[in-house]
């Protein structure tokens, strides 16, 4: 998640918004923040709990709970890179079957270091790369203005472009970046035989594969493979550590030893050799250890979800709605509906408020005149509502939207 997506999860970024009435008008922005951030949070019917929305101390009482179980806490603390740090990179080329891997402060970092690692090896400095990616929308020009990389798009459809896009591109690229799954999109993934297809035609460009694999690790289910073989259709994979294995941070960078060894060169020199690491290497531990199993759990009860949520919003007389994809391919999906953000919002807020059930625990975002969608997340928590609560839960939410 971005930090403009992540400010957006937890309310504290705003929508323009329409001239409040009656009590909302009495709200400042800040107060409305704090009132969702309060109802969410106190919740106890939720699909989700993202780790942004806990308190310090319930971070640590559940690293301190879970530490022991996933490394020997009697051993010596990291010092740059070393010790539990180079354990967790370890682990990560183990599960994504390649030569090593190196461990980052940030997703951001790891890929603006990789693509200029790529960049230096073809002699190219030209990315092909979705428009929605996450370096075009969420990183302030970082690839062009520190790197001196340029990106041109295959495509403008909310997709993975095709082979034949990737054919036919005009000019030549260095390196194909592909984002699996295009979050912006619809946390959309390709078929398998669509991913080994454009990848097959990046390599008859000459061009590498970057894949951007924040999120790679739900990615198996609707791939219908493990992961040591998603990744090995790539040169360079890079994953996260928080956004779907709960840990408090952090991101790998895995390929070939050689180019990983230049990657740690480039940390250095991006600033993210950073003296210890412990807590954030911990909890990405306890995350490969206790969240990735259960990842496939999360996928299909994502679909039950998602059914469910069409039927009764159906149920409720909503004039349209649409769960984007209608079978989630990964855990998370959009719901898009024909009201202005502000109303979805503020129906959400009082949901939590009053039945202390959260459907929707985050802002709505404009997608267009009176047009407004969401991100659904189904974790742990969500596996506890059957399709008949989802049901139930649609129809009350519905029924605090303006008629």
């Amino acid at each position: 998640m971005s930090d403009t997506a992540e400010r957006a999860a937890d309310g504290t970024a705003e929508q323009p918004a329409k001239q409040p009435t009656g009590e909302e008008a009495e709200e400042t922005a800040e107060q409305r923040r704090e009132r969702r951030r309060v109802a969410w949070r106190g919740a106890r019917r939720v699909l989700w709990r993202p780790g942004f929305r806990s308190t310090v101390g319930e971070l640590l009482a559940g690293l301190t709970d879970a530490a022991s179980d996933v490394y020997d806490l009697d051993r010596p603390v990291d010092m740059y890179g070393n010790g539990i740090v180079e354990t967790l990179e370890e682990r990560v080329a183990g599960l994504l079957g390649t030569e090593a891997a190196a461990f980052f402060p940030s997703g951001t970092m790891a890929q603006q270091v990789a693509l200029r690692c790529w960049a230096g090896r073809t002699g190219n400095a030209t990315v092909a790369m979705h428009p929605l990616s996450h370096p075009e929308v969420h990183e302030r020009h970082a690839l062009s203005t520190l790197s001196g990389l340029r990106t041109v798009h295959p495509t403008r459809e909310p997709r993975m472009p095709s082979a034949d896009e990737i054919r036919d591109l005009d000019e030549p690229f260095g390196a194909l970046f592909l984002e699996l799954p295009l979050r912006e999109a619809g946390f959309v993934l390709p078929s398998w035989e669509e991913l080994v297809a454009v990848t097959d035609a990046a390599r008859e460009r000459d061009a590498v594969v970057h894949v951007d694999g924040a999120r790679l690790w739900e990615c198996a289910t609707h791939l219908g493979r493990p992961l040591d073989e998603i990744a090995g259709l790539a040169d360079s994979v890079y994953v996260s550590f928080y956004k779907s294995l709960g840990g408090f941070g952090g991101a790998a960078l895995a390929g070939p030893r050689t180019l990983v060894d230049e990657t740690k060169a480039w940390r250095h020199r991006y600033g993210g050799q950073v003296l210890q690491q412990f807590p954030t290497a911990l909890s990405a531990l306890i995350g490969l250890e206790r969240e990735l199993p259960r990842l496939p759990e999360y996928v299909a009860h994502a679909r039950v979800v998602a059914a469910a949520l069409r039927e009764g919003f159906a149920g409720a007389g909503l004039p349209w709605a649409r769960v984007h994809p209608e079978e989630p391919h990964t855990h998370q999906f959009q719901v898009w509906l024909p009201y202005e953000a502000d109303a979805l919002t503020e129906a959400g807020t009082r949901q939590a408020e009053e039945t202390l059930t959260s459907l929707f625990p985050q802002i709505w975002e404009r997608g267009g005149p009176g047009l407004a969608y969401t991100e659904v997340t189904v974790g742990a928590p969500g596996l506890e509502w059957t399709a008949d609560d989802v049901r139930a839960a649609a129809t009350d939410f519905a029924s605090r939207l303006p008629r």
